[in-house]
């Protein structure tokens, strides 16, 4: 017990400081704070969700697991389903225009619930994820360089409840992103949300690090690699 009341004191010290982003767009930068896992050797896997432990890629396409980064607290994996998502419609354009952006975002949740479960709820207080339509700040390159403005952005926080470590998502969407390309950048930044913490180098997956002309749709090695994610263990969820 006294072990992991220590943990747990270190978690809270950590979620003071503690914030890790992706972004992605032409120009894409990872900027975090990516380490080596000090996850407690005692934690387990989380049993796969149904829909997720269930999945078969008959044709072996493989994944890109190796490219998929560790943090402090683990894998970024969900344990408690469904997961909670909110899509906060836009208030600063008119009402068709904000309500084709919703669709869109809809769409790529519908999506991905194919392989884990998610909920799309109203109130903000419950949400796992939130996914806003806002411009990402502009980041600065290490000698004080402006960088390009970028597409989307995915950062995450820790929290204890109950004695656990748990995390919540905010996804950030530039309102430069149209058409299709709300639809790829939702879809893209979700796969983040959902534990994918990293990209794919082939621009077939839709965790490809860079937008493409023809947007993919989510793969065989995407859900290969996220299956293997959830395979791993994390001390998020754990008490």
């Amino acid at each position: 017990m006294g072990k992991i009341t220590q943990n747990h004191n270190f978690w809270r010290r950590l979620i003071a400081v503690l914030t890790l982003a992706i972004s992605t767009g032409l120009l894409v930068i990872l900027t975090n704070f990516q380490v080596n896992a000090i996850v407690d050797k005692s934690y387990k896997p989380h049993s796969l969700p149904p829909t997720l432990a269930q999945w078969q890629d008959k044709k072996n396409s493989g994944d890109y697991f190796d490219q998929i980064k560790s943090t402090k607290v683990g894998y970024l994996i969900w344990s408690i389903f469904p997961v909670k998502v909110k899509i906060e419609p836009p208030q600063n354009i008119n009402e068709k225009q904000s309500q084709i952006w919703v669709n869109s975002v809809f769409q790529a949740v519908q999506e991905w619930s194919i392989y884990l479960p998610l909920q799309v709820v109203e109130k903000s207080d419950i949400a796992d994820i939130t996914i806003i339509r806002k411009a990402p700040p502009l980041q600065l390159e290490p000698n004080g360089k402006i960088l390009r403005a970028r597409s989307a952005l995915t950062t995450y926080d820790l929290y204890t409840e109950n004695n656990m470590l748990s995390h919540r998502f905010t996804i950030l969407l530039s309102p430069s992103q149209t058409g299709d390309y709300v639809l790829s950048a939702a879809r893209h930044e979700l796969g983040h949300a959902l534990g994918i913490w990293g990209h794919s180098l082939l621009q077939t997956d839709t965790m490809y690090f860079s937008q493409v002309r023809k947007p993919p749709f989510i793969s065989a090695r995407d859900v290969n690699t996220l299956k293997k994610v959830y395979e791993q263990p994390t001390s998020l969820g754990q008490n």
